[in-house]
């Protein structure tokens, strides 16, 4: 963990990027300990921040994150935190790039990084216990197992949900409840008003009347993590390829209670990440940064799973790129519709895209079937 500023200096008001809905769930948690969480929503107007700000051929996430961080600090953050690697993706130079342009506008904060090799389990609790104000390590422990039961949950549900969607029978049905769950998780203070949430929402999610006989699509999105799991930028992809009775398929490696499983904490590489690579394998020999590798291999393991892919790319990302070409000569005959992500991109032109590549893949199932 590397910290700017001075070091026994208390946090007050943590500021975060936003990724959806994941940090969301642990606003009430650092309450406990006089900390404020600030995680403002990507709008059109943190974009337009960011990209005031950032250098011409940075990516969208760099603007993303730039723009929400400058949000943060009107909201009165004193620290923000990054998580940071060391690869071929031009992310490892993100943090330090992004604290220079805020420190020459004139902020005032204290940085937190968190850098990949950090993460085995020790290098996550002393996370914990930095962002937690040096609490006791008893006290930490518990905020560990919390947030990962927190996590799970989260996971859980949305999983769900991406189940419903396409087979409910009123659209957005389970797409209330999904928010009404994550207001739900984020007020359980125990494991037992968890599992009680947990228990309530998944018996609701249940109930929602569908069409049993329908069998949806199935379609994957892959692509770099920000574009794929920020909502905003993607345009509520999963939600709007509910509405046209799609179910929508993420990797493991979104759902970032996946990264709380005990080989991960022992800094073993993830299970998931090593399958990846062996269906990538031989068509990219070596991991390229970013989710570059983990796009082509997902393409692979999932033709006879997958009716189509649809590959979330930001604009200028190297690593995506590269899968972007590769993607069209594999073997493997699975349609696959890339979309470059950046501030020009329109929510008309993109799920007239989305619905033409629907139609493509309705036609072909049907042409299967015929055959």
């Amino acid at each position: 963990m590397v910290t700017e500023g001075r070091e026994q200096e208390r946090i007050s008001v943590l500021g975060i990027p936003s990724l959806g809905d994941r940090f969301a769930v642990f606003e009430t948690m650092v309450k406990e300990h006089n900390i404020s969480l600030v995680t403002p929503p990507v709008t059109k107007h943190t974009l337009s921040l960011g990209a005031r700000y950032s250098p011409e051929f940075a990516c969208l996430p760099f603007k993303g994150i730039l723009g929400t961080f400058i949000e943060c600090l009107e909201q009165g953050a004193d620290t923000l935190f990054m998580v940071t690697s060391f690869n071929a993706c031009r992310m490892g130079y993100y943090a330090k790039v992004q604290e220079q342009i805020l420190r020459d506008l004139g902020y005032r904060f204290k940085f937190l990084r968190f850098h990949s090799s950090e993460k085995g389990l020790i290098g996550v609790l002393r996370a914990i216990k930095r962002f937690s104000n040096n609490a006791s390590w008893p006290t930490v422990v518990s905020l560990f197992r919390l947030a990962v039961a927190k996590l799970r949950a989260l996971d859980e549900l949305e999983r769900e949900v991406q189940k419903i969607r396409p087979v409910e029978l009123e659209k957005g049905t389970a797409d209330r409840l999904y928010r009404e769950a994550i207001g739900a998780i984020d007020r359980a203070t125990s494991f037992a008003s968890l599992r009680q949430a947990m228990r309530g929402y998944f018996e609701r999610l249940e109930q929602i009347p569908k069409d049993a006989e329908y069998a949806p699509l199935k379609v994957g999105i892959v692509g770099e993590l920000y574009v794929v799991m920020e909502p905003f930028f993607n345009m509520n992809l999963e939600i709007e390829l509910g509405k046209m009775g799609v179910e929508a398929r993420r990797t493991r490696s979104t759902f970032f209670s996946e990264y709380t499983k005990w080989g991960t904490f022992l800094n073993a590489l993830n299970d998931e990440k090593k399958e990846l690579q062996k269906f990538a394998h031989p068509y990219l020999k070596r991991d390229v940064g970013g989710h570059g590798l983990e796009s082509v291999g997902e393409k692979v393991r999932r033709a006879g799973d997958y009716d189509g892919i649809i590959h979330l790319a930001p604009f200028t990302c190297m690593p995506e790129v590269i899968a972007q070409n590769i993607m069209p000569f594999t073997k493997e005959g699975i349609p696959v519709l890339t979309i470059a992500c950046d501030e020009q991109l329109g929510r008309a032109g993109m799920l007239t895209r989305v619905e033409a590549f629907v139609d493509l893949l309705e036609r072909r199932r049907i042409g299967n079937i015929l055959r």
